[in-house]
């Protein structure tokens, strides 16, 4: 199987976890709004593998939302953030893995491989 292009990995650093059955959307700006293109739950080890090929994901900005407050929620924590949403930009024929750190009080993220 081939490597997707677009992944992500979240880890919830105040429990050293996999934030599991945490919401993310997908979203592709066209002109100056935004459109929804997915929306899923990460995995049971915090991943998605958007089921995307380089010939229909096109070069762009695109925005991944992350819908913490409802994840802690769950967990009965309550957060700072009720989401955080990372903007970035491809190119043709990237791969792109986009991981987020996550704790109730502070979030990052960095290009992944």
């Amino acid at each position: 199987m081939s490597r997707p292009i677009l992944s992500t990995h979240v880890l919830d650093t105040s429990t050293g976890s996999p934030a599991a059955g945490l919401f993310v959307e997908l979203l592709k700006k066209r002109d100056d709004t935004w459109t929804l293109w997915h929306n899923t739950v990460t995995s049971g080890d915090g991943r998605i593998q958007f089921p995307f090929s380089k010939e229909s994901m096109a070069p762009g900005t695109y925005k991944l939302k992350f819908n913490v407050e409802d994840y802690y929620k769950k967990t009965g924590k309550t957060t700072l953030y009720p989401y955080v949403e990372i903007v970035f930009n491809t190119t043709e024929g990237g791969h792109y893995h986009i991981p987020l750190l996550l704790s109730p009080y502070g979030y990052t993220t960095y290009r992944g491989s």
